[in-house]
Parts: structure tokens; sequence; C-alpha cells
């Protein structure tokens, strides 16, 4: 199977020896930031640093003309990314034989929640989720599917990863986070991702839901989670939470929303690429989930996309509903985590390559190539030999 590495452009620019070094795993192809969010992010290897700290959500390239006049534009990076990084690392890393992919962070951005509040998830409660823009709100899709057209389809690139193209939730690595007191599972979770912005209270009217009723029942939902009472776990419990009606009328609303702009951004995406284009999505099978790997449904996505990557780190059997569907090619990418320090099982690479094959998996994605220890890069490398 094809493997490639994610790679931030700092974990290569500044680093005569980076672009070979990766190379040297044995990977084809690399999978390079160009529009990511916030960030610390380690680089053991580099030769003028440890830390970065990407301060907030930016593109790592100069915008066009594009944005002249828009009401939601890009961020530019500050010293962690300064010009065009993204072409600086790209070049380097195409020169040492590699394909370059782009990978663009969409729907997670706390820079524009912070200077745009109205643009924000707003929970049951009223609590603002400034990482996660609401992509109900007609200004904020075409932002996204604006900026996942230039941050995807950036000079020499030959294809895109897609991530957050969908509803981001309360779940978010944020500084000195302190909102793991309460396991609210799958049942909960979805409970707090429910926006109430006024275009979401709108949808839910389309629904024929009364928004402040709703409200009113996701709270009393949630009481018995707050108490410490067991989440009753997975779609059953937001049913047995909010009622079968209206849970499925939520649902329908979030997913008719997240389908739409998913195909309006792959369509822009296409739009500008040349021939040949690849536009992958990160994603998860189960519809509901929100996050960086957003919920879809396995037979429409792949009826839009050229493929979707996967998580599969503790385990790959979130491939299989998309395995499930009759498709002509298309890529099934299986993501493992393969830094030991944040999960990962770099050890272990080989075999569960082919575990995931085994499911379907017909690509390999690597997480992280820049953030590795040289142990670990060690260990994928002996993995990808055994090819």
């Amino acid at each position: 199977m094809k493997a490639s590495a994610f790679v931030y452009p700092w974990d290569v620019n500044g680093d005569p020896d980076a672009a070979r070094r990766i190379a040297a795993l044995g990977v084809e192809q690399v999978t390079l930031a160009s529009a990511y969010h916030s960030t610390r992010a380690l680089t053991p290897r580099h030769p003028r640093h440890r830390i970065v700290t990407a301060e907030h959500a930016a593109v790592l390239y100069p915008t066009d003309e594009r944005w002249g006049g828009r009401e939601l534009r890009p961020y530019a990076a500050g010293a962690w990314a300064p010009g065009d990084a993204y072409g600086e690392a790209s070049a380097a890393l195409a020169d040492a034989g590699l394909d370059v992919h782009t990978w663009v962070v969409l729907a997670h951005n706390s820079r524009l929640g912070a200077d745009r509040p109205d643009t924000s998830v707003v929970n049951a409660y009223g609590d603002r989720y400034p990482w996660a823009p609401c992509i109900a709100q007609p200004a904020t899709r075409a932002y996204l599917v604006e900026l996942a057209a230039e941050a995807a389809v950036r000079p020499g690139a030959r294809g895109t990863e897609l991530e957050s193209l969908g509803w981001y939730g309360l779940t978010h690595l944020h500084a000195h986070d302190k909102t793991g007191a309460i396991g609210l599972g799958d049942a909960g979770q979805y409970l707090m991702a429910l926006c109430f912005c006024p275009s979401c209270r709108a949808g839910y009217g389309g629904q024929g839901l009364d928004p402040d009723e709703l409200a009113v029942a996701v709270r009393a939902a949630l009481e018995p989670l707050w108490r410490g009472e067991p989440d009753h776990g997975g779609w059953a419990g937001v049913e047995k939470a909010l009622g079968d009606e209206q849970a499925a009328r939520t649902r329908a609303w979030r997913e008719e929303t997240a389908r739409t702009l998913q195909e309006e951004a792959v369509a822009a995406v296409r739009a500008a690429a040349p021939a040949g284009f690849q536009v992958l999505l990160h994603a998860d099978p189960v519809s509901y989930h929100v996050g960086a790997n957003p919920g879809v449904d396995p037979a429409h996505i792949l009826s839009v996309a050229d493929g979707v990557v996967v998580p599969c780190t503790g385990g790959a059997g979130l491939l299989t509903p998309f395995a499930d569907v009759e498709r002509e090619g298309g890529v099934l990418a299986a993501n493992f985590v393969v830094v030991s320090g944040m999960g990962g099982s770099p050890g272990t690479l080989a075999a569960d390559a082919e575990r995931a094959a085994g499911l379907g998996a017909t690509e390999l994605r690597l997480y992280h190539a820049g953030l590795a220890s040289d142990a670990d890069l060690d260990a994928v490398r002996d993995a990808l030999a055994r090819r």
C-alpha cells in the first residue's frame, strides 16, 4: 500500500536534511499542511528550534485577490510560518522525490471565533465554542468553500486532504483543558454539539421543531450526566434523551447541512484543480459524530470525493462501513498515529497495516513525521520496508 506521512512546513523549512529524511522512511507521498489550526508542536530534529507555537489558525501561503471585500477571510501566519512557508517546504519535498498533497483544516478556527463570535457554534446553554465555526451559517459556508479551493490547490500539489469539513463539537484540546471531569460519551457529546445560533434555530424550525423547546429538552437530557450518571451510549442514548422523533429531526438538519457543505467544497476544489487532482476527506462512518474526522454517510461521501482518510489508531474497525460500499477504485486510507508519546504504536505498524488491508484499506497515512522521535521513525522505516 502507498504510504503518506503528515508534515508541517516548519518541519522542513530551515532543515536541509528534513526532506531527504522523510523520503528515506519509505513513504511515496507527504500530506503537507497548507491551512492549519493553532498548535504547539515539537520539532525534535530541527537545527534551529525544538518548539513551534502557531498562535492561531492560519493559511501557510500568501492568499490571492479572491478575498478582497469578503466578510470573512483567512488569517496569515506569523513568524512560525512566514511568507510562502507551504511553497518552500513543498518544493524541497518534491525535490526529494515525494508527491505532495495539501492538508487543509477547515471548520476548526479559534481565531475566527475570537474575532467574530457570531460565527461560532452555540450550545443549548448559550455557551459559544470559538474553535468551532457553525457550518450552517451562509457566510461561514462561503468562507469554508473558498478556503478549501484556495488552500487545496497549491502549485505542484497532486491532491488534497480536507480535515474538519463538517460539524465540530465540544471535544477540543484547548490550552490547559479542564473539560474531562465528566465522561459524556457519544450521546452527551452529540447533545453538547447541537448548535443554537440563529441559522441552526431556523434550521430546526424547518424540521418542525421549536428551537426553544429543543434547547430545554437538551439541557434536561444532559442534567443526569452532570450528576455523574452514566451515558446511555450511542444513538440509542440520544433517542432516549430527546425522544425518537425529536432526535431524528435534529440529526436530519445537521446531516443535510454537513452533506451539502461537503458537496460544495469538493466541487469548488475540483473546479480550481487540474485534471487528475485527488480529493480526500478525513471522515468517520458514524454520521452524527463531530470533530476533525466528521461523521459522514459512507455511500454518499464516496460518491462525492475520491476517497476518505479514516482514523485507525487503536483499531481499524471504522474502515469496514466504507469498504462495504460498492465502488470502483477510490482511496480508503487507514490513518495511524506513529508517535509513541501521543498514543501511537509504530512498533506494530506492519501488523496494523496488514490488518487494515484485510479490512479494505488501500493506502496508509502516518501521523506525524515531524513530531515523531528518531526511535519512532526507525520503527516506521522498518515497517514500510516489509511491505
